[in-house]
């Protein structure tokens, strides 16, 4: 997806907001901007989940509110805090009890489609098979496993919790303790189970600094393992190099639940 083209879509908006720098990270672009009376906000493009957001806040969960929505973008509370350089175990902690915060909070909400996995074929631009199938003998082995699940289960993952889809440390922001007060990058966020969540946090832990596994409660169930080591590996593969794909493949078989 090319980045974000914030000069055409400040033009594009019903009200005179300015742009004021860029945010970090991120790969499509987000950036601060100010309205008239002086306050900042984020610009980003994506779909509009504010009412899911505003569920999570009424639960305590820090999401920020959407504060315009104008195809396809959207301006959105500038939460406080900043991204963590480095996760720590107070900043593990604080995010397993931001999930906690998220089950049950979508009861009786039927109308709300759920998370969808992606194991039986392509997701939108992503968790694509094909990389996988053409790419060597160690991906495809990993495909067959993927698939073999996917036939054996649904191809949604059922729940009344809210799934933010994408929870790792880069999609939070903190104080100077290191816990959270901000959650972001919602663009995904849907109705299903929220250990889903948690097996992302775990994928990234791995990733990133493994010594913190043993602080994130539960286990990796094989649905949401063989969505995640789809997703990680696939991206690999299209947008990173052999080493990173390598090591994806290494934590996909480290993570994997045993029969």
């Amino acid at each position: 997806m090319p980045k974000l083209d914030v000069g055409r879509h400040l033009r594009d908006l019903p009200v005179p907001l300015a742009y004021d720098g860029p945010c970090p990270g991120g790969q499509v672009g987000a950036a601060y901007v100010r309205w008239p009376d002086g306050h900042r906000s984020v610009l980003t493009r994506g779909p509009d989940v504010g009412p899911l957001l505003a569920v999570a806040r009424a639960h305590g969960i820090p999401a920020p509110a959407y504060e315009l929505v104008h195809p396809p973008v959207v301006v959105q509370e500038l939460l406080p805090g900043v991204t963590p350089r480095e996760p720590d175990a107070r900043t593990v902690r604080s995010m397993v009890e931001i999930n906690r915060r998220c089950r049950g909070v979508l009861a009786g909400r039927a109308d709300l489609p759920a998370l969808r996995l992606h194991l039986r074929a392509d997701g939108p631009g992503f968790c694509l098979h094909g990389s996988l199938r053409a790419y060597d003998s160690r991906t495809r082995r990993l495909l067959d496993q993927i698939e073999e699940i996917g036939r054996a289960f649904p191809d949604t993952l059922e729940g009344d919790d809210l799934v933010h889809t994408d929870f790792h440390p880069e999609n939070v922001l903190v104080d100077e303790a290191g816990t959270v007060t901000g959650v972001i990058d919602w663009d995904g966020a849907t109705r299903g189970d929220a250990d889903f969540d948690l097996v992302t946090l775990r994928f990234d832990l791995a990733n990133r600094a493994p010594g913190l596994l043993s602080r994130v409660p539960g286990t990796v169930n094989a649905v949401c393992w063989a969505h995640m080591s789809l997703r990680q590996v696939d991206w690999a593969i299209r947008h990173f190099t052999a080493s990173d794909v390598s090591a994806w493949l290494y934590i996909a078989e480290r993570l994997k639940p045993a029969e």
